[in-house]
């Protein structure tokens, strides 16, 4: 049996779930959403990038608070829903661009923003695509990671990393606050604001959009069952594996005279 690339892994994963995605409560709405459109509404006209922009929905965000969007991710076929909802919504501001974000194919101090939500986890090398979201950004552009991010205890993260990655190979890292601070200033941005939530995982929904093989959901629910309190206790787990998440949005500027 070949193996795949990372890559590989990342568009068979979501190309074939894109109206998924889409159409996932999860993904179309949240405070991070909310706080996008604040941020936007008060940069008028910006050109803005959503980088991995899986089912449009920061894209959407963006284009309605009067935003230029460039959607921009791995999959075709996720640029395809996107642009067929955005038609929908009668959003005509919004192009899409396929491709991985550690190698952009935008010229230098474009965009007034750089926005990313629920991508950055599958990103094969992080710091790679920090120095080219600092790269694209004008000197006055804001950047915006929102992510599921890992609790600082070790204990939590393992456990953390191990149910991510058996519901979906395409998993790299939940990283930590701290490690997203370290990886902005390491590529020239000043962290800011951080806003703190916890959605919540409906189990069933959750492995569904994924297409989770039912020998790891049995491994996912057996890590649900051993697990120490600490862990039952900090995620919050249901009886039927529902369970609750960690999530950051994480403001940046680049750092003047980088």
């Amino acid at each position: 049996m070949s193996a795949r690339s990372h890559a590989r892994h990342v568009v068979d994963q979501f190309g074939a779930q894109a109206s998924a995605y889409v159409t996932s409560a999860v993904h179309a709405a949240g405070a991070d959403l909310d706080r996008i459109g604040v941020l936007l509404r008060a940069r008028p006209g910006a050109q803005v990038l959503d980088l991995g922009c899986g089912g449009g929905h920061v894209a959407f965000t963006a284009a309605a608070a009067g935003a230029a969007v460039t959607a921009y991710d791995l999959s075709a076929d996720m640029l395809a829903a996107v642009s067929a909802e955005a038609s929908r919504r009668g959003l005509d501001r919004i192009e899409t661009r396929q491709g991985g974000a550690e190698t952009l194919p935008f010229p230098d101090a474009i965009f007034d923003a750089v926005l990313t939500r629920y991508s950055a986890h599958h990103w094969r090398d992080v710091p790679a695509a920090l120095a080219e979201a600092r790269r694209v950004l004008r000197a006055d552009g804001l950047l915006v990671v929102s992510d599921i991010v890992a609790p600082e205890d070790p204990l939590l993260d393992t456990h953390l990393q191990a149910v991510e990655l058996l519901r979906d190979p395409s998993h790299v890292r939940d990283y930590r606050v701290s490690e997203w601070r370290a990886l902005l200033e390491a590529a020239g941005f000043e962290p800011g604001a951080v806003m703190a939530s916890r959605p919540r995982m409906d189990f069933a929904s959750w492995i569904a959009r994924m297409r989770t093989p039912e020998i790891h959901v049995a491994a996912i629910r057996a890590l649900q069952a051993t697990a120490p309190a600490e862990i039952t206790a900090h995620f919050g787990i249901e009886a039927d594996g529902s369970f609750l998440l960690d999530a950051a949005l994480i403001e940046a500027t680049p750092r003047l005279g980088r």
